[in-house]
């Protein structure tokens, strides 16, 4: 979002669409906030157990632990949130406020 400062409100509407919310500050300028959830899956290493048989220094024995590698689903929200400025018939970004950690 940040790539959206100094350009109309315009652009990232068209790019995210409605913003979720809308608040008139104090100081007569405006928040725009959107919501957006990133879905997909990410790597998840399970160990998994299995039975070997073979020879070693204490002789007859076996046993095996491999890890192999799985993927889970994951959804995060994030809310962005762009401070406009009113300039002529437009509202331009002027600043963003970070969303929280983790999100992009």
């Amino acid at each position: 979002m940040q790539g959206y400062v100094g350009r109309s409100l315009s652009e990232p509407m068209l790019d995210h669409g409605s913003p979720t919310e809308v608040f008139e500050l104090s100081d007569g300028r405006r928040a725009y906030q959107w919501e957006i959830t990133k879905e997909g899956f990410r790597p998840a290493p399970r160990p998994t157990i299995g039975i070997g048989v073979g020879i070693g220094t204490g002789g007859w024995g076996g046993g095996v632990t491999t890890v192999n590698q799985s993927y889970v689903p994951y959804s995060k929200t994030c809310r962005y949130t762009l401070i406009t400025d009113k300039r002529g018939n437009d509202w331009v970004v002027s600043s963003l406020r970070k969303p929280a950690q983790g999100c992009a």
